[in-house]
């Protein structure tokens, strides 16, 4: 297909906020990232109300908003790191740059090695195609080869639960059904860093059991794991250092025990 061959052409672009110097311990090594969003301080409603106020060049300037300011810390293969922190904080925004789909306003990324970024399940999808081309379409965005697919295409389609409905649009699918989607295709390659993002409640109950022996199983075999939660209890279980992130900026780090407990008693205020 034209579209996955253009995916992949974006895909092997660089990224000038990336540096490959790291150390061969280190996963992730986050440098004083920020990051910027413009917004505008207008309230424009419809896109004939936009091209007026174009024209006639009467619209509100933006203003930028600060959603992470000077982040650093540094991630050792093998480690489980949980990131803590209320609503807004900018949890998700920071994984989104460590996975690439964001670029920082400021500040360096280092990775090394191949990552798994269960975050938005669905993105990527093109509600049009069936849950078949989605597959194909899904792994070009996650740089899958696509021979590996086509092996792996039972297998996937197996593990998603959908049957016969995978020859249908995804439009037609719940919500549900397309994160099922994604899930199988995300796990389906062997990472060295996994970025997980509130995505441990996949699905429907049976689902959602599978997926977490799923993860367990990855994270077995020595996966860097990096996990976004609002569950104490989950990042308890899971993690063996903590990061909480507070106003974007890092309010504390270290055991994870003891960040949980001073996340949970700030909560409480």
């Amino acid at each position: 297909m034209i579209i996955i061959d253009k995916i992949k052409s974006f895909l092997k672009m660089e990224n000038p906020f990336k540096s490959n110097a790291i150390d061969e311990n280190v996963a992730i090594d986050i440098q004083h990232v920020a990051m910027e969003f413009k917004v505008s301080k207008d309230k424009i409603d419809t896109l004939k109300e936009y091209v007026i106020r174009t024209i006639k060049r009467n619209k509100k300037e933006s203003k930028k908003i600060r959603i992470l300011d000077d982040i650093t810390f540094k991630i050792y293969k093998g480690e489980r790191v949980g990131i803590l922190g209320f609503n807004g904080a900018g949890k998700s925004t920071l994984l989104k740059i460590i996975a690439g789909i964001y670029e920082p306003t400021e500040g360096t990324i280092s990775i090394n090695g191949k990552i798994a970024p269960l975050l938005a399940l669905s993105a990527g999808f093109d509600k049009n195609y069936s849950g078949k081309n989605n597959i194909f379409l899904n792994a070009a965005f996650l740089s899958i080869d696509e021979k590996y697919i086509k092996e792996k295409y039972d297998e996937i389609v197996e593990f998603s639960e959908l049957g016969e409905f995978i020859n249908y649009p995804i439009k037609n699918y719940s919500k549900g059904m397309r994160a099922k989607l994604g899930f199988s295709v995300a796990t389906l390659i062997k990472p060295d860093i996994l970025i997980i993002d509130e995505i441990l409640s996949v699905g429907d109950v049976k689902f959602r059991k599978k997926s977490s022996e799923k993860i367990d199983s990855m994270m077995e075999d020595g996966v860097t794991v990096l996990l976004v939660s609002h569950s104490t209890k989950q990042i308890k279980r899971i993690c063996d250092r903590c990061i909480w992130i507070e106003n974007g900026r890092i309010a504390m780090e270290g055991d994870t025990k003891e960040v949980c407990d001073a996340y949970i008693k700030s909560s409480k205020k």
